[in-house]
């Protein structure tokens, strides 16, 4: 199938001329001079400089800098140790975002090839960038189109275009037709003129979309820029209300500007700002998807960008370009047919020759590895195959095991006598079933002088019909049934013939019926939208029309997953949620897509797919502790502000229950294997227990802290240790809550956080360098007695919340769940939730 509106008028020399002598030397230095040569411009939207200043130039990594940067000048090194997780999330975030540039930058439809062209009358060879609009390029079997091309008259060609179009059938060319770039010479030999070069060709513009930088659509992302969004808001003034209360705390402003005591409400009113903004959660997001992409490293599956190890755990359609994904791209032979007639001996001598000569497409192949031949016989003439006849034949001595002439070919090349009727009608209904149908006749004399030129005789006799079929992958049927057993609808988009996909789907036991011809696809895009909610198979399909079906699914509300191979799925795999390339993917579309198959193995998926569900399922579990801390940190500053109370923690304080009872135990929980069916709605899920619980938090802490500074009569310094007891038993309560359903390494990982807070106000290193002490007998009995009452109210908090999920119909929410035996929700209750199905 020829690309639409790429035919045009033919284009002559410089001079108006076009001749087999080619441009002179003068007219291509002119041209070359005015730039008019095959080279591409591979700049990209994103410098590396505009990817390191979008990664450290944030609100977030200005107001950490600032607080760590002002810290080291009053030399409290020890309370700046935050300043570590605020460069590490830079450094994730540049590494990312510089992959995925380079992948673009690599971007290279074409291979690095040389054309011979004729200039000055005299053949020679030059690399594909000299090429210049006018060259004459003498073209062979093999070659590679690397401009838009004009096909000389008189000359014939065979093309795959396979990478631009997605059909697998090769392409016939004949004089005064287009060559596009990035299609591949087959058969043939001839001369062509060049159209089009460089930015001008069909392949640049094909990958001038796919050259757009852009990061994958991440919900935890997205949910994450939504909890930054509103701490921003809250920053300044928060920050303003804190600093007034630590001067307050310290005499006024003037008094404590007027003396050092400056320094430590400084201080104060930093670990109240760093405390509110979740640090650590970009971290442990990161890491879980770094840990997930070396995980499927090892599995052969690249990741080229880590929050795509999310994507596929929520995706609930998944495209498929029938070639490279379900099928191999190879033809095997499928059966034999009747003809009609009687079979004459030497059939299978004749099939063993055509099966052992060497021929353009996959079909001699098949033939040879259904019928080899030990010593094939020795024809006395032959006729190759070429598309234009649509038939090669061979003509054997007499006397010999398959004696007389045999013609093999397309049916309505071969079965033009009048007494082929009956096998010519099979031969229609074969092929309309999607099968690769040819007819093998018997001459019994060598052909008439001519009958390459001017057509086979009328006395051919129909002895077979040999269908074929592309070879299937042994994993796809399993593949595919995994997915239907998830509840993710599957569609096959192919630019092969309709009935081609029908018949392939149905192998692998896909589908029932045939294929949508995408030819008579409406242009409404409402009418689109039902047409591809409706039919699961497309055939016919052009690549702007393979990113059309991928909007439209996106339009209804879906998260959309594409797999394909060619350069005619880089426009759709640009466009999808999550872009699959196979590994005999062309450059282009492996630079594209978020993940590329290495081994090409299609079972890799439901791999990809459970890595992806433990990534986001853990990070769901994390995501609860840290948004819990910003609750209650947001609450402990603000309300230490308007009552100008000193705020109860060093930044140091804060960092050392942040590694206990957060950074630690969330570094493992985030690698924990496991993980359920993705349900959307990470956001809400975990901010209808974090901000419930970071509440209750914030009024245990507020009120040890007020009863230590202003009933308690205790110093400053016990009063931070009192708050910091109450604020690690309760933080670390959250943590259980969070790690449920426990497991060995849970418990595990539980018993070294507590173990650790009792090192922490045991150990005298721990307490000199993090300022704490055991609180006085007067103080540590009410903050234990807080916290555990806190603990007894999260407990509460955490079991209403699963209460009211169950209610809602939900059997999870997030992290606290009531986990479903393994396998549960599969089979036919897979499909039944709510919203749109998904992994």
């Amino acid at each position: 199938m020829s690309i639409a509106g790429e035919s045009g008028p033919p284009v002559r020399g410089v001079d108006g001329h076009h001749a087999r002598g080619g441009l002179t030397s003068a007219q291509v230095q002119e041209l070359t001079a005015a730039g008019r040569i095959n080279s591409v411009p591979t700049a990209t939207s994103r410098s590396v400089g505009d990817i390191v200043k979008a990664n450290v130039l944030t609100l977030f990594n200005g107001v950490v800098g600032g607080c760590f940067i002002l810290l080291l000048v009053l030399g409290q090194w020890r309370d700046a140790l935050f300043g570590l997780s605020a460069i590490s999330n830079s450094l994730i975030g540049i590494i990312q975002e510089y992959r995925a540039k380079r992948s673009l930058d690599q971007l290279a439809i074409l291979q690095t090839a040389r054309n011979t062209v004729v200039r000055d009358g005299v053949r020679e060879s030059i690399s594909s960038e000299e090429l210049v609009p006018g060259d004459l390029v003498v073209l062979y079997a093999g070659d590679q189109v690397t401009a838009d091309l004009l096909l000389c008259h008189g000359d014939q060609l065979d093309v795959d275009e396979s990478l631009l179009t997605g059909e697998s059938e090769p392409v016939p060319k004949t004089g005064g037709e287009v060559l596009l770039s990035g299609s591949l010479i087959l058969a043939g030999r001839g001369m062509a003129t060049v159209m089009r070069v460089g930015p001008e060709t069909s392949a640049y513009r094909l990958a001038a979309d796919a050259r757009r930088f852009s990061l994958v659509t991440s919900e935890i992302r997205r949910g994450l820029e939504r909890v930054f969004m509103v701490i921003t808001w809250l920053l300044l003034p928060t920050a303003l209300l804190l600093t007034n209360a630590q001067m307050q705390d310290q005499g006024g402003w003037a008094g404590a500007l007027g003396s050092e005591r400056w320094i430590p409400a400084a201080v104060g009113a930093i670990a109240g700002i760093m405390a509110m903004i979740p640090l650590g959660l970009l971290l442990m997001t990161s890491v879980a998807f770094a840990v997930g992409g070396l995980r499927l490293a090892r599995r052969k599956v690249l990741i080229q960008e880590l929050a795509a190890v999310e994507v596929l755990a929520r995706v609930d359609v998944l495209c498929l370009d029938k070639t490279g994904t379900l099928s191999s791209g190879s033809m095997v032979f499928d059966a034999l047919h009747d003809a009609g007639t009687a079979r004459p001996t030497g059939w299978r001598s004749a099939l063993e020759w055509f099966g052992a000569t060497p021929d353009a497409s996959s079909t001699a192949a098949a033939i040879g590895a259904a019928f080899p031949g030990q010593d094939p016989l020795r024809e006395q003439d032959s006729v190759p195959f070429s598309s234009a006849r649509k038939w090669s034949s061979a003509t054997f001595a007499p006397g010999s095991a398959a004696a007389g002439t045999w013609v093999l070919g397309a049916p309505d090349a071969v079965l033009g006598s009048p007494g082929s009727a009956w096998a010519h009608g099979k031969a229609v209904a074969l092929a309309g079933s999607g099968l690769r149908t040819l007819a093998l006749a018997h001459f019994p004399d060598p052909l008439p002088p001519g009958a390459a030129d001017n057509g086979l005789p009328q006395g051919l006799v129909p002895v077979l019909l040999l269908t074929f079929r592309e070879s299937i992958r042994p994993d796809a049927a399993a593949t595919l049934d995994y997915f239907r057993r998830q509840g993710v609808a599957v569609k096959i988009i192919s630019g092969d013939d309709p009935r081609t996909v029908a018949a392939l789907a149905g192998a692998v036991g896909f589908g029932s019926g045939s294929a949508c011809d995408a030819r008579t696809l409406p242009l409404d895009p409402v009418q689109l939208e039902e047409t591809v909610e409706a039919c699961d198979l497309f055939g016919s399909v052009t690549p702007s029309q393979k990113r059309d079906l991928i909007q439209a699914l996106k339009r209804r509300g879906h998260t959309v997953a594409m797999t394909g191979d060619g350069v005619n799925d880089v426009l759709a795999l640009k466009e999808a949620d999550l872009g699959i390339a196979m590994d005999s993917a062309s450059p282009a579309t492996k630079a594209v897509a978020r993940m590329v198959l290495l081994d090409g193995r299609f079972e890799r998926l439901p791999a990809v797919v459970d890595e992806g569900r433990r990534a986001i399922s853990n990070i769901e579990r994390v995501s609860l502790v840290f948004l819990s801390k910003t609750v209650y940190a947001t609450v402990i500053s603000v309300v230490t502000g308007i009552i100008l109370l000193a705020f109860p923690f060093l930044p140091r304080q804060l960092s050392a229950l942040d590694g206990l009872t957060i950074g630690l135990p969330s570094f493992f929980l985030a690698l924990q294997p496991g993980g359920q069916r993705y349900q959307p709605g990470f956001l809400r899920r975990s901010l209808a227990f974090a901000v419930p619980a970071g509440i209750c938090t914030a009024l245990c802490v507020l009120g040890v802290s007020g009863f230590a500074q202003s009933w308690g009569g205790q110093s400053q310094e016990a009063a931070q240790s009192g708050a910091t007891v109450t604020l690690g038993l309760v933080a670390a309560w959250i943590l259980v809550m969070a790690s449920r359903p426990l497991s060995a390494t849970k418990v595990l990982i539980l018993a070294g956080m507590y173990a650790g807070l009792v090192l922490l106000f045991t150990v005298p290193l721990t307490q000199e360098f993090f300022r704490v002490e055991l609180p006085p007998t007067d103080l540590l009995v009410p903050a234990v007695a807080v916290a555990a009452a806190g603990c007894l109210a999260i407990e509460f908090i955490g079991r209403t919340t699963l209460r009211r999920a169950a209610s809602g119909g939900r059997k999870r929410l997030g992290p606290l769940t009531l986990e479903p035996a393994s396998g549960e929700g599969e089979g036919r209750n897979a499909g039944h939730r709510d919203g749109p199905a998904s992994i």
